[in-house]
């Protein structure tokens, strides 16, 4: 058994900006189930939101993020993140992350807008935010002493009291499999966190690395944590409809700067579904795309951005244009298909405004938390700003607990289980569960479809809790049965919510409620 007095599941923005803000004064481990930069952090490409610009103010920041919210977002978890945004970009300058700067303007750095923002208020490294910051990051952590990092370890469950036996459900640790090795490692913590990501891996498409398999709302569940407004799954409008462009995601600042959305024929069409047109939050824009590709019957529509100068979608853009132009496709000259694809869970694990969960010495941040920031639709570029500013607290929060030694936990048993027999009812079993979320729990929802994705849930669950009772575990298999029993979570959030609003459309309750309330889901049922 290893000892530590912090461990973070989870390698992103969250979890290795909470480790760098630990590890002069504690011993911290973070548990990767890949590299350290195989996570969705690395995969942002537009930027963090934050009110830097002298026009720009808190409150324009809180009011847009509220509207985009649709009315559940909780205000003061709101004004928390906003209030300390400036803050955590200074932090990151310090770091040394390489923003793009503008001599122009009043900050240094060049400011874009996304959808719903009323202001140029995202910073950003060209159009690969997010792998400026994790490289950058991931340099101090390698390099700090304090610091263990375990790649190729992948989380199974959390230890806690009540599993222990104990009347104190208290989180003691959590067994991880080290995949070079193929053993079960465990590990005892004073403080564990869970900064593990999204799920976007449970649908079919999807702009989110293969790493995205709802772990840690997984974990949090089994070991008694309340879930909440998992139906609120965020479909990114524009995913590069390609067969050789796995999960490519087109930035909504190829909107922001003047891109519009177009048929085959050049018919523009998001005029008729918004007065906002491009530039209408994401949930408006991936519906209006669903529908006119349903309407026709086609498998794509166009993103343009052709009309805008060569040299500045160069500049702004490079990865883009140097990605799409491997595929034959100039950007400078015609338009990028594009398809919506599931990108961002807005529910998980309900947590406080230091990052606490409802089990004692486990926190949550990031994608895997609930935190009240999105409400029924995250704002763009909210999201790496919320992993910032709340492992931030959550660090405050640690630092101010007692040093008490880590319990002595049992190992991990294998001794009725035998190797796997047939691996392929692991593969079939995933192949089916993303397709069957993909038609049935997907940008528009019916009552049938969520009742038909919940009896195919029940069965796969059956099949996969017998594999795992009796075979010894493999990475595929411990991301399978997280994920359908992630499924089954958003589905059953879908299911309780009698409305449409922000990311979840209900053909059969089109109508929004006049009280906006939270989906909370509680373990057992009490």
């Amino acid at each position: 058994m290893s000892h530590f007095d912090v461990i973070i599941i989870g390698s992103g923005l969250a979890g290795m900006t909470l480790a760098l803000n630990l590890a002069e004064s504690r011993r911290v481990a973070i548990v990767t189930k890949r590299g350290v930069l195989d996570g969705a952090s690395d995969w942002a490409q537009g930027g963090i939101a934050a009110v830097l610009a002298g026009d720009d103010s808190i409150e324009a920041h809180i009011r847009d993020t509220l509207i985009a919210g649709a009315g559940l977002c909780d205000e003061q978890a709101t004004r928390f993140v906003v209030e300390n945004s400036r803050a955590a970009i200074e932090w990151l300058i310090e770091q040394g992350v390489p923003f793009t700067r503008d001599a122009d303007n009043s900050t240094g750095y060049h400011l874009t807008r996304e959808g719903g923002h009323s202001h140029r208020r995202i910073i950003h490294a060209a159009d690969a935010t997010g792998h400026a910051i994790q490289v950058t990051l991931a340099g101090k952590v390698k390099n700090h002493a304090n610091i263990t990092l375990l790649e190729n370890h992948i989380a199974i469950d959390l230890i806690t009291g009540g599993k222990l036996g104990l009347e104190n459900n208290a989180c003691h640790g959590v067994y991880v499999l080290d995949k070079n090795s193929s053993k079960v490692r465990t590990f005892a913590a004073r403080h564990i966190v869970l900064a593990s990501g999204g799920a976007g891996k449970v649908y079919l498409y999807t702009t989110n690395p293969d790493v995205a398999t709802g772990d840690g709302v997984a974990m949090g569940w089994r070991a008694g944590c309340r879930v909440s407004n998992m139906e609120f799954v965020q479909f990114h409008p524009t995913c590069l409809y390609h067969p050789h462009a796995k999960s490519f995601l087109i930035t909504e600042a190829v909107r922001g700067e003047g891109g519009i959305l177009v048929l085959r024929d050049g018919t523009r069409f998001m005029p008729e579904h918004d007065p906002r047109a491009e530039l209408a939050p994401r949930d408006v824009v991936a519906r209006a795309i669903d529908f006119e590709m349903k309407k026709r019957g086609l498998d794509c529509v166009y993103l343009d951005i052709s009309h805008k100068p060569a040299a500045f979608l160069k500049e702004h853009f490079p990865n883009i244009y140097e990605r799409c132009l491997e595929l034959g496709i100039d950007i400078t000259r015609q338009p990028i298909p594009v398809v919506p694809a599931a990108h961002y869970s807005c529910g998980g694990i309900v947590t406080d405004r230091s990052a606490r969960t409802d089990i004692p010495n486990l926190y949550a941040i990031g994608e895997v938390a609930c935190t009240g920031l999105h409400g029924a639709n995250r704002l763009a570029s909210n999201s790496l700003l919320e992993c910032m500013v709340y492992a931030q607290a959550a660090a405050k929060d640690i630092l101010k607990q007692p040093q008490t030694p880590p319990a002595a936990l049992p190992e991990w048993d294998e001794s009725r289980v035998t190797d796997a027999d047939e691996e392929i009812v692991i593969s079939h079993n995933w192949d089916e569960l993303r397709r069957f979320m993909w038609d049935y729990v997907g940008i528009v929802r019916t009552n049938k479809r969520l009742e038909r994705a919940q009896h195919r849930i029940r069965l796969l669950t059956e099949e996969i809790n017998e594999y795992y009772q009796n075979f010894r575990v493999s990475n595929d298999l411990i991301e399978l049965r997280n994920l359908v029993l992630t499924a089954d979570l958003i589905v059953q959030c879908a299911m309780l919510r009698h409305e449409s609003r922000g990311l979840h459309y209900s053909r059969d309750y089109p109508e929004q409620l006049a009280e906006a309330k939270n989906t909370v889901l509680v373990p057992g049922g009490k």
